[in-house]
């Protein structure tokens, strides 16, 4: 099945500023969306309105051209932000068990997962006891593990080093061959072979 997420004329005001206006995008299965710009552009912005989580002050989000409120959008996206959203009390397996329950499952199990970013044998560690880059990796391990169409990331390769990198671009192009599609911000430039990136710069 073919996907499409659209923004038709988005416009985002803050503080008696406005950030963007007039944006206009269309997203299939398959694309990554890159939304690029200098601090303070938008582009968390625009992932929030994505996600939800505020609304946009002009314009309108379609999912299969019908407004996303109306739609299956929010049972078929996923959010992750700066934040890693891991209880750090909590164990490696503990986490992931969390969001399995929450969401569908997806095409990797578990273990499976785990070894996919490089955590196996972490199961029974807990979350404060792991590295920035590991908990980072652990956040994009719920990824896997639950089924969703369109990931939201935003800046997902934080605290990664270029081997951490390297394994997020390819789960990345792992999911978009598998017919998924994702919107994300990034300060590093990225490597997709065989996917077709399209940018929005909101400094322009």
């Amino acid at each position: 099945m073919n996907y499409e997420l659209q923004g038709i004329d988005l416009s985002c005001v803050r503080d008696d500023r406005t950030l963007f206006s007039e944006l206009n995008f269309k997203l299939n299965t398959g694309q990554v969306l890159l939304l690029e710009g200098r601090n303070g552009s938008g582009k968390t912005s625009l992932l929030r309105i994505l996600c939800g989580f505020r609304e946009p002050d002009t314009g309108e989000i379609t999912w299969n051209n019908e407004a996303i409120n109306d739609s299956n959008y929010y049972a078929d996206m996923v959010y992750i932000g700066h934040l890693d959203g891991i209880k750090k009390e909590l164990t490696v397996l503990e986490n992931l068990k969390i969001a399995l329950a929450l969401g569908n499952t997806g095409h990797y199990t578990i273990p499976e997962a785990l070894k996919k970013v490089h955590l196996q044998g972490y199961d029974d560690v807990l979350v404060q006891a792991l590295s920035a880059g590991q908990k980072r990796r652990l956040s994009l391990a719920r990824l896997l593990i639950t089924h969703n169409i369109l990931w939201i990331l935003d800046e997902p390769f934080t605290s990664l080093d270029k081997q951490g990198i390297a394994l997020i671009e390819s789960l990345m192009i792992e999911h978009c061959n598998k017919g998924g599609m994702i919107v994300l911000t990034s300060h590093h430039d990225i490597t997709l072979h065989d996917v077709n990136v399209l940018q929005i710069n909101l400094s322009v």
